[in-house]
C-alpha cells in the first residue's frame, strides 16, 4: 500500500478520476456541482417563493463510474426536485467506496453538510439515492432539517401527478410500502407492549415491561397494513378491466403498439404527432403518469393501437415498479415498443439502459422494439451523428416540429404483425359492412369488381378467415407468415 506521506498529486491536466488519483482527504470531501442553483435574482420573487417552495441542498455519492456520471446523476435529481417544487440552492458530491451504513456521507463530513445547509438557509436535504431509516435518523438529527431520499422524491412528484382513480391507488400503495419500514416513535410512543397482567418470568413480562398495550406505532403499522391489502384488492381488480378491453383489442385483431422511454423523452408529444390525442404535455418529469390509447391507420388501411405510458429513470424504486406492474405490463403484452430516446440528453445511452432494465423486470424486452431519437431540432450535430453510428437502424425525428415523423410511420407499419391466412373471397355488394371491416382489420393485397360481387385477395387472423367462408367455398391457407 502506497504511503499517504510521500504521495505526489498528479497535475490538474493529467489528472483521470477513474483510476484513483486524487488524496485520500480530496477523493472524499464534499465538492460543490456548479449550475444546479435555481435561487432567483429578484429579491421580491424570491421573497415570494420562500413561503411557498422547499429549499433544498442535493448531496449525491459517487462510487463508480466518471466524474461526470456522478454530475449527470445529481442534475437529473435537481430536475427532479424542482418538478417537485423545491428550489435548489447547492448541489454536493462525495467521493466514496460505498455509501456511509451510518449517515449515507462520510460521518465526519455531516458536520460539512450543516454548515452547507445553515448558510444557504435550506429547510431540507435530499439525498440522490434510498436511505436506510437510520440513516435519514441520523442525518435528521445531525443537519436538524427535514432529510429525504430520491425514492420519496420521485414518490411525491407521482402522488402530485397521478389523476386516474388506479393512478392514485398506485402511488398511495407505493408510499405506504415504502413508508411502513420507516415508521418511528418517539417518546411515549415507544412504550412497551405487555402480554397479560405480567406475572411469570421470560420476555412476555417482569419489572419494567409492562405497558399500556398496543402502542400509537404498532396502531399505524396495523392500519397501514390494512391499508395496502385494500389498495391491492383495488389494483387487481382494476387490472381485470383492463385486460378484458385488452383481450377484446385481441379478439379484432388489432396490433398494440407501445410507447416507452426515459421520463421527459416526448412520448406524450410524439403520441399527439401521430394521433391527435390531445395529451397533457410538459416539460417535466413525470407529466404522463395515466396510460393513454389512441388508435390509428396504417397506409393500407389496417387499424393498429399506440398507448403512451409511464416514463422511467435511472434507479427507479422498485416500490413505483411494483405498484405501477399493471400498467407497465401494457407495455410487455404489445406487439411493438416503440422506445423514445432524448437526443438532447447529454447521456442517452444511460437512459436507454435504464429504460431496458425495467421492462424486462416485466417481460418487455423480449418484444420487438424500433428506438426512435427525438428532440432532434434541439441536440448538436456531433452528438446526432454519433448516435447514428451506435444506433443505425434507429429513426431520428422531431415531435416539436414535425422532422422525421413519416419515416416514423413508416417503420411502425413496417414492423406491425401482419394477418396469417391468406384468403380470396367474393363478398356480395350488400355486404359493404364485411368489406370495411377487411381493410380495417385485415391486409388486402388486391381487389377487383365482379358482377356477382367484390373478389377480395387478403390476409386475415383465424377468426375473420372462418367469417369469410360461407362466401368462397374454395378459400386456401397459402401460408402463415408474420
Amino acid at each position: 500500500m502506497r504511503d499517504q506521506e510521500t504521495y505526489v498529486p498528479i497535475p490538474d491536466d493529467d489528472l483521470d478520476t477513474t483510476t484513483g488519483g486524487y488524496e485520500l482527504s480530496e477523493r472524499q470531501a464534499l465538492r460543490r456541482v456548479p449550475g444546479l442553483s435555481t435561487e432567483l435574482t429578484d429579491v421580491t420573487e424570491v421573497e415570494y417563493r420562500q413561503l411557498r417552495l422547499e429549499r433544498v441542498v442535493l448531496v449525491g455519492v459517487w462510487t463508480d463510474g466518471t466524474q461526470v456520471d456522478a454530475e449527470n446523476s445529481l442534475t437529473e435529481l435537481a430536475a427532479l426536485a424542482e418538478t417537485a417544487g423545491s428550489q435548489v440552492l447547492e448541489g454536493l458530491i462525495q467521493r466514496r467506496n460505498r455509501p456511509d451504513p451510518a449517515t449515507y456521507i462520510g460521518r465526519g463530513k455531516v458536520d460539512d453538510l450543516g454548515s452547507v445547509v445553515l448558510s444557504a438557509g435550506a429547510d431540507t436535504v435530499i439525498c440522490d439515492g434510498e436511505l436506510s431509516p437510520s440513516q435519514l435518523r441520523n442525518l435528521e438529527q445531525r443537519t436538524k432539517v427535514k432529510v429525504v431520499d430520491r425514492t420519496a422524491l420521485i414518490l411525491d412528484i407521482f402522488a402530485q401527478h397521478a389523476k386516474s382513480k388506479e393512478g392514485r391507488a398506485q402511488v398511495e400503495l407505493a408510499q405506504l410500502e415504502y413508508l411502513l419500514p420507516r415508521l418511528r416513535g418517539w417518546g411515549e410512543t415507544l412504550s412497551r407492549q405487555t402480554g397479560g397482567s405480567g406475572r411469570g418470568g421470560g420476555a412476555g413480562g417482569g419489572v419494567g415491561v409492562r405497558g399500556p398495550g398496543e402502542t400509537k406505532l404498532e396502531t399505524d403499522r396495523r392500519r397501514i397494513r390494512h391499508r395496502i391489502a385494500r389498495l391491492r384488492r383495488e389494483i387487481k381488480a382494476m387490472r381485470t378491466v383492463r385486460e378484458t378491453k385488452r383481450a377484446r383489442r385481441t379478439r379484432n385483431a388489432v396490433p398494440a403498439v407501445a410507447i416507452a422511454g426515459y421520463t421527459n423523452a416526448g412520448k406524450s408529444s410524439l403520441l399527439n404527432r401521430l394521433t391527435g390525442a390531445g395529451v397533457l404535455v410538459e416539460d417535466a418529469l413525470f407529466a404522463t403518469l395515466d396510460p393513454t390509447t389512441r388508435r390509428s391507420t396504417t397506409s393500407d388501411g389496417r387499424d393498429y393501437t399506440l398507448s403512451d405510458t409511464v416514463g422511467f429513470v435511472r434507479h427507479l424504486p422498485h416500490q413505483i415498479v411494483e405498484a405501477f406492474r399493471s400498467t407497465i405490463e401494457e407495455v410487455a403484452e404489445a406487439d411493438l415498443v416503440v422506445h423514445v430516446v432524448d437526443g438532447a440528453h447529454p447521456d442517452p445511452e444511460e437512459q436507454v439502459r435504464a429504460v431496458r432494465e425495467v421492462l424486462g423486470e416485466v417481460g418487455g424486452d423480449r418484444l420487438p422494439e424500433l428506438l426512435v431519437v427525438n428532440k432532434t431540432d434541439a441536440a448538436d450535430e456531433e452528438n446526432l451523428l454519433r448516435l447514428k453510428r451506435l444506433w443505425p437502424e434507429a429513426v431520428f425525428v422531431s415531435a416539436r416540429s414535425g422532422r422525421g415523423i413519416d419515416d416514423l410511420r413508416e417503420a411502425i407499419e413496417r414492423r406491425l404483425p401482419r394477418p396469417a391466412i391468406e384468403v380470396r373471397v367474393v363478398l356480395p355488394y350488400d355486404r359493404g359492412d364485411l368489406v370495411a371491416r377487411l381493410h380495417r382489420q385485415g391486409e388486402v393485397l388486391s381487389t377487383a369488381h365482379l358482377p356477382e360481387g367484390t373478389m377480395l385477395h387478403v390476409r386475415v387472423n383465424e377468426a375473420l378467415a372462418a367469417e369469410l367462408l360461407p362466401y368462397d367455398d374454395t378459400a386456401q391457407v397459402a401460408g402463415s407468415t408474420r
